[in-house]
Order: structure tokens, then sequence, then C-alpha cells
């Protein structure tokens, strides 16, 4: 049995998740450029005063307190493995809405909004068992540009340890 492969002849319920294109909210990790839908992102603040969660993986960096509500905070270099830096005035916080709750993510610098036609996406390549690719919604090419698509949701698969954490900041 084979599954049809995406492209001129495919349906829309075939069964290949197909990235397309859209916009994209661009920012920065160190020298490489990342993506984000548009529509995931609730809004850009400069950096917060973080309280630090005990007990907590390293790239979750604390809670926050946004207008009243409290967000967790990811740091996503950390995430991504890459060596903290020294924040500037350019590093905030993207605030994201993800099943349900907000999560704020901390990058190195927004760049722009930015329209990537359909046939300008591309697969995320395959780098066999060495690296995971299964967070990365696509890769974009924009104004002579790669940039790297994340699918958010995969980026962020645990948030019930989100919700947990958040919660346990509130009790005595």
């Amino acid at each position: 049995m084979t599954t049809p492969l995406a492209g001129a002849h495919a349906k829309p319920d075939d069964t290949v998740n197909v990235a397309r294109g859209g916009k994209f909210l661009a920012f920065f990790l160190s020298d490489e450029e990342y993506g984000i839908e548009i529509l995931r992102v609730q809004e850009i603040i400069g950096l917060l005063p973080i309280t630090r969660v005990p007990y907590t993986q390293n790239y979750l960096k604390g809670v926050v307190n946004l207008r009243g509500k409290v967000i967790p905070v990811i740091d996503l270099r950390l995430k991504f493995g890459m060596p903290a830096s020294e924040r500037t005035s350019e590093t905030c916080i993207v605030v994201v809405h993800l099943r349900g709750i907000e999560v704020g993510l901390i990058v190195d610098r927004v760049s722009e909004v930015v329209d990537i036609r359909d046939e300008d996406v591309e697969p995320a390549p395959s780098f066999g068992n060495a690296v995971d690719t299964e967070y990365i919604y696509g890769i974009g090419k924009s104004q002579g540009r790669v940039k790297i698509l994340l699918d958010i949701e995969k980026v962020l698969p645990s948030m019930d340890m989100l919700q947990y954490e958040e919660s346990a900041t509130h009790s005595g």
C-alpha cells in the first residue's frame, strides 16, 4: 500500500500533510531565521520580569504577569539546544495562543510579517535519525532567504506540564 504524494494530482482529503504558504511572523534565533503562522501570534512584548519556577526544564524560564494573567515563558534558544545569549534591546517575547493557553516565547529579535506563497514552501528535509524535524512545518523561501517555519504545536507538545506549573504558582 502506498500513500499518495502531494502534488498536482493530490486531493484535499489525501493523507499526506503538505506545508502551505501564508502569513508568518519571522524572527531570529542567533543568525537563523524562523517563522510562526501569524494566526498563532497573540502579541509581541518586550522582556518582562520573569519569575523562575523550580524543578522545570532549563528552557522553561518561568512565568510572567501579563496584564493580570500569568503565562509560562519558554526560551526557544534553549529549547532548540542553542547556547544562551546576552539579552539585547531587540530581545522580546512572542505570545502565542496554543491549545487554549497563552505561552511566551523568548526570541532574539522579530524581523517582519511575511507572506510566503504555497509554491515557496517546501517540506522539511530529512536528515535521517540524526535530526528530529517533526517540529518543522516547512522551509519557506522569501526575498532570497530561507526561513524555518515552525509547527508550534510540535515545538511545545507537552502543554499539560505548563498548565500544571502555572496553576502551581497560584497555590500557597
